[in-house]
């Protein structure tokens, strides 16, 4: 648990650094000698790519078995956006060939980590990531934000929750509306009335832990497996 939590305050002091935007702003370095080699990898080894940030890239670190036993496909980097997504998706989604792409996608976007928070443009970037994936014969998941009512980096934020629940209720009624499979970590892992994650399953109210980890498991599996 040390060593986890190790990651998560690395990944924290990741988060709150100012992006370089003529240095790789999407970081499409970061994957890139791996996603050769995923799209080398038999069709069960890359079923399904994981879109996300640093719960995602967290995920790995925590239970990288839950990957590799069931050919899914890390794809999460600290503190990005869905600015970020949208522009590696061809790179970390579409060129590895997968079945399949769950996107989670808005927490950093809400935190501010590059910009001001428009719900129109995070919630268009998402469509555009659907739109993109459904072209190229990838079949999208999409699944809600995370519960926080606190970004420890930015602490001057405080009305993150009622930005989240708006985009949450937006993303659901997209995936209604348009046949996509939608995965709710929300409402299992929010606290109360508060929008606050709850301390059961994270340590610092945005990043899960191991056992947080565990029942987005359980959550997410149960969706795919309809697929």
């Amino acid at each position: 648990m040390k060593t986890f939590k190790s990651v998560i305050a690395a990944l924290l002091l990741v988060a709150a650094v100012p992006v370089n935007a003529g240095d790789d702003w999407a970081n499409f370095r970061r994957y890139e000698q791996a996603d050769i080699e995923a799209a080398k990898l038999p069709a069960d080894q890359r079923r399904v790519v994981f879109m996300g940030n640093s719960i995602t890239e967290n995920w790995n670190h925590a239970h990288p078995n839950f990957f590799t036993s069931h050919g899914f496909v890390p794809r999460g980097i600290s503190g990005q956006t869905s600015y970020q997504f949208l522009l590696r998706f061809r790179d970390d989604v579409i060129n590895i060939h997968p079945e399949i792409v769950v996107i989670n996608a808005g927490t950093n976007d809400v935190a501010e980590n590059n910009h001001v928070f428009s719900e129109d443009r995070t919630f268009g970037n998402i469509v555009s990531m659907v739109e993109l994936a459904k072209a190229n014969g990838i079949r999208p998941v999409l699944s809600t934000v995370l519960p926080s009512n606190r970004f420890p980096w930015r602490q001057e934020i405080t009305d993150g929750s009622r930005k989240i629940i708006s985009l949450n209720k937006r993303i659901k009624k997209y995936a209604d509306e348009n046949g996509i499979p939608f995965v709710d970590y929300y409402s299992p892992m929010v606290l109360d009335e508060s929008g606050a994650l709850n301390p059961a399953y994270s340590d610092d109210g945005v990043h899960p832990t191991p056992a947080g980890y565990d029942l987005m498991e359980k959550i997410v599996l149960e969706v795919l497996g309809k697929m």
